[in-house]
């Protein structure tokens, strides 16, 4: 019997994204037909609110507060309308006919969790097709690496530009506010879906363009911020979502080998990353019972699917 669709919600998170809203706001509507709309102000100071009152045909939802992406994306999530979820980030512009490749696929899986767009990447003055991603535990630490970009199996899909059901993104609890302020969430959120005994798959089919040097990340925040809250939710993911005896004993034996070769190399957000994760272990230790709910699949299963 095939798994029916009725209806897509467009979920778009901003802070302080006016300009990009202007440039790529209309290209969604255009691009999205019959899909609700809607847009979640995370606390702006600019203008973007008066902006998006004269913006018709989208409904908007005005955090008085800053939460950060993951509340914001979970607000908006759970205030759709639509069976699937598409999660586009405001400096994202879809292309035309994206969506009908993404949808298909949705058709006939119904342990089908969440399909990757491809993500024509625009940085440094090149554009880079991206998307599809795996991983593996290296040293101790858990890797992940781009894959071709052709149609098959993703271990993870982007929350910038990927379409989700919205009933199994809701019963695994949405993306984890533990990775805010950004980076890691999606990769945790389909992790988590894995283990449950879904799958992800990329549609190349599908393009947007993504435009990382007009997003909020990249405009507001240094180049050492980011890499340390990088290395945070690496260690972070690990810690909640690791659970094979051998790849953790490798992750604590490994552990100082990672210490000497940041040392050597003067990457000191390394060690602060290590340091804001540290703080966060009491919050990892209360949620420990609910990582392990549900779980049908072992890491060394999910991730022997994506092997090199």
């Amino acid at each position: 019997m095939a798994y029916m669709v009725q209806k897509v919600s467009v979920i778009i998170p901003n802070f302080n994204g006016r300009e990009i809203l202007e440039k790529n706001l209309p290209i969604v509507l255009k691009n999205c037909p019959d899909c609700e709309v809607i847009v979640v102000d995370d606390g702006s100071t600019d203008d973007s609110v008066t902006f998006l009152k004269t913006i018709k045909g989208i409904k908007m939802i005005v955090q008085s507060q800053n939460q950060g992406f993951c509340a914001t994306v979970n607000n908006g999530v759970k205030n759709a309308g639509g069976d699937l979820v598409l999660l586009l980030n405001s400096d994202v512009a879809p292309r035309p006919g994206f969506l009908p490749p993404l949808l298909k696929h949705f058709k006939s899986n119904p342990l089908l969790f969440a399909v990757a767009a491809q993500d024509s990447s625009h940085e440094n003055n090149t554009v880079i097709a991206k998307g599809r991603g795996g991983a593996a535990i290296t040293k101790g630490f858990f890797l992940h690496y781009a894959l071709k970009i052709i149609p098959g199996e993703t271990l993870w899909v982007s929350g910038g530009s990927g379409l989700y059901d919205r009933k199994k993104f809701l019963s695994l609890g949405g993306l984890d506010k533990i990775f805010a302020p950004f980076y890691w969430e999606d990769i945790d959120l389909s992790y988590r879906a894995r283990k449950a005994g879904y799958f992800c798959l990329f549609e190349p089919g599908s393009v947007v363009d993504h435009y990382h040097d007009q997003g909020a990340i990249k405009k507001t925040k240094k180049e050492n911020y980011i890499k340390t809250i990088s290395y945070k939710n690496q260690f972070l993911f690990f810690w909640k979502n690791i659970s094979d005896p051998l790849y953790n004993l490798q992750h604590l034996c490994f552990l100082p080998y990672h210490f000497f070769i940041a040392l050597a190399k003067g990457d000191w957000s390394f060690y602060k990353g290590f340091f804001k994760a540290s703080l966060q272990i009491p919050s990892l230790i209360l949620n420990y019972d609910w990582q392990l709910t549900g779980n049908s699949k072992s890491d060394r299963e999910i991730l022997k699917d994506f092997e090199k």
